[in-house]
């Protein structure tokens, strides 16, 4: 299963952003397509957080128009959103352990966890912070998409 971090999210519902026109290609792709893929719970919050704030975009979407992509993921019948599970301390101690995290490094840490236990085999970011975690598979999409 292919995961989706908060960044391809946010790049791919503003259209003021470079990598915007990608972004919803690739995450129109994954929602019309015919396999499964996710989203985890804590990028969701990030990116209502992220679009929603008025210091970040000027200016923000309205949260209506936020919550309606999150609402189109959720209709696509294709799109899992992923939570903690009962065995997320330990992996996010092994994680946060092997990876010397600390800080807001565990946001990534947390996601990282909960990809794992959900047998992601992918998680699409565009993110480099994930390269402390080599058990989860991290491409950015955007970069091949971008190039063709």
């Amino acid at each position: 299963m292919i995961a989706v971090d908060t960044n391809i999210l946010v790049y791919a519902h503003r259209s003021d952003l470079p990598f915007h026109e990608a972004a919803r290609r690739l995450v129109e792709a994954l929602a019309t397509g015919s396999v499964r893929w996710a989203v985890p719970w804590p990028c969701i919050h990030e990116f209502l957080a992220v679009v929603t704030n008025g210091r970040v975009f000027r200016p923000a979407s309205p949260l209506t128009v936020a919550m309606s992509l999150v609402e189109a993921l959720a209709h696509s019948g294709r799109c899992d959103f992923l939570a903690e599970g009962d065995a997320h301390l330990s992996t996010l101690q092994s994680l946060a352990s092997s990876g010397s995290v600390s800080g807001g490094q565990f946001h990534d840490a947390r996601i990282a966890a909960i990809c794992l236990a959900h047998g992601v085999r992918e998680l699409w970011s565009a993110d480099r912070d994930f390269s402390r975690y080599p058990a989860l598979r991290v491409v950015n999409p955007l970069i091949s998409a971008t190039s063709r």
